[in-house]
């Protein structure tokens, strides 16, 4: 069976350096592999995502030379997929519902400082909402607004094994611990939208049959989560492989709000797909 890579872009700005190191990096690897290359649109934040946006992405990859299948997933056509995988895991007693707001939680961590944080510095989960009654959280999510968080302990308590993934990223393949609990208990989805990223992509990645995720490296330490979420939906594990970032003149990653690296500027600018290429040191 062939390989099946994957670029998968989310439509809430315009694309960088960084993200055609990413595109790119996957294109050739597929090609050399003799393998597919997926286009996915991960577009669930319905506040960002923004159609001027896709568009933009199916521009940018085909100006770079990157070749993709058809038809492309997006995550936002997908939501009832996502909604059964949650309602799985709640099932089960893995998810529980949270009612604080985000200024409440910050409220709540400020007065406890110092507090534990997970990998992106966000400090953990600080309350308790999992020891609520039945009868109080359905009473609760009933009218008020909510998020879904996975219960890191009680999802651990059901592997049967040490938790890893094998990682390729530094061109030799090694098998890497992964910890979960690092990121505390994370959320999986909300009120509104039945998912969030972590559900969601290793939820697209096992539909669409993917055997190599290629990424950057700010994405490592989530893979942990990743894992976890796949050993307990009875998912197979891809092979991944972190690439290096496309930093800035002051060694910050590249954010799709400066325009200045934005493969559309560029391309007015005048150069060229093999300049780009060039420039994240393909």
């Amino acid at each position: 069976m062939a390989p099946v890579f994957r670029f998968a872009p989310s439509p809430n700005g315009f694309l960088h350096l960084g993200h055609a190191l990413s595109a790119l990096l996957n294109h050739d690897l597929a090609k050399a592999a003799g393998g597919r290359l997926l286009l996915r649109i991960e577009d669930i934040d319905r506040t960002r995502c923004r159609p001027e946006f896709e568009a933009a992405i199916y521009e940018d990859l085909a100006w770079l030379g990157v070749e993709w299948e058809t038809p492309v997933r997006r995550q936002s056509e997908h939501l009832t997929e996502y909604r059964a995988a949650l309602d799985r895991l709640e099932v089960r007693g893995l998810v529980y519902p949270v009612f604080e707001s985000r200024a409440e939680i910050t409220r709540r961590v400020a007065a406890r400082e110092p507090w534990p944080r997970d990998p992106d510095g966000v400090p953990l989960y600080p309350g308790s909402a999992h020891d609520r009654s039945p009868e109080e959280r359905a009473r609760r999510r009933a009218s008020e607004d909510h998020a879904l968080r996975l219960d890191v302990q009680a999802a651990l308590a059901r592997l049967n094994g040490p938790l890893t993934w094998v990682e390729t990223g530094d061109g030799a393949s090694r098998e890497i611990a992964a910890n979960p609990a690092a990121w505390g208990d994370v959320i999986l989805g909300r009120k509104d939208t039945p998912t969030s990223y972590h559900l969601s992509v290793v939820l697209d990645d096992a539909l669409q049959g993917v055997t190599h995720v290629v990424r950057g490296r700010d994405l490592y330490e989530a893979t942990s989560v990743h894992r976890l979420l796949q050993e307990l939906l009875g998912l197979p594990a891809p092979l991944y492989h972190h690439h290096r970032l496309v930093l800035d003149r002051d060694g910050n990653r590249l954010a799709k709000r400066d325009p200045s690296t934005t493969l559309s500027d560029l391309r007015a600018q005048g150069w060229s797909a093999g300049a780009v290429r060039a420039a994240v040191g393909l």
